[in-house]
């Protein structure tokens, strides 16, 4: 996969949305009334481990479930500027602790039970190193598995659709 098909592909869907849903006062697209979102899942890597997060009390949807790094991409700045923000927000992980960043393209599928269509964009960033992680208000806990391991979790929808498509389809952005 092209790294710049991919970026073009993402700005499409980002500018679509940016153009006929509402916008924060902040200039952050308002995805709260509509039935589609473009979201990242964003896995983090050490070594032959993945990390799993699993989400608190407080967060909109999905509750106690597991998920990776996860955010609406909701303003129009670069895909990597997003993963490096949402990796910083959530777990307190430095730019400089990323060794690389892999992406895959974008996928929808629709969520019944909350009638909400995800345009998710699946992502894995390699740590150089084992970090300390820095859990914020979205998280209770996380755990270090191998990838075969996320089956045996209550994970969010398709969080093991988008972790096999960024193991086996994905292009490298740093």
């Amino acid at each position: 996969m092209d790294t710049k098909q991919s970026k073009i592909e993402i700005e499409k869907i980002l500018r679509d949305f940016s153009a006929r849903l509402p916008h924060f006062s902040d200039g952050r697209i308002d995805y709260s009334t509509s039935k589609e979102a473009l979201v990242l899942t964003c896995f983090v890597r050490y070594k032959k481990k993945i990390l799993l997060l699993q989400r608190s009390e407080e967060v909109g949807t999905y509750k106690k479930m597991w998920n990776s790094v996860a955010g609406y991409i909701d303003e129009m700045v670069p895909i990597e500027k997003k993963i490096f923000e949402e990796l910083n927000e959530e777990l307190g992980l430095d730019k400089e602790k990323i060794k690389d960043i892999h992406i895959a393209l974008p996928y929808k599928f629709t969520d019944k039970k909350i009638d909400k269509t995800w345009i998710v964009i699946p992502c894995l960033a390699e740590l150089r190193e084992l970090p300390e992680i820095s859990l914020d208000w979205e998280h209770i806990g996380y755990k270090w598995i191998s990838p075969q391991e996320i089956k045996i979790f209550a994970t969010v929808p398709r969080l093991d659709t988008s972790l096999k498509r960024v193991l086996e389809d994905t292009t490298l952005l740093l």
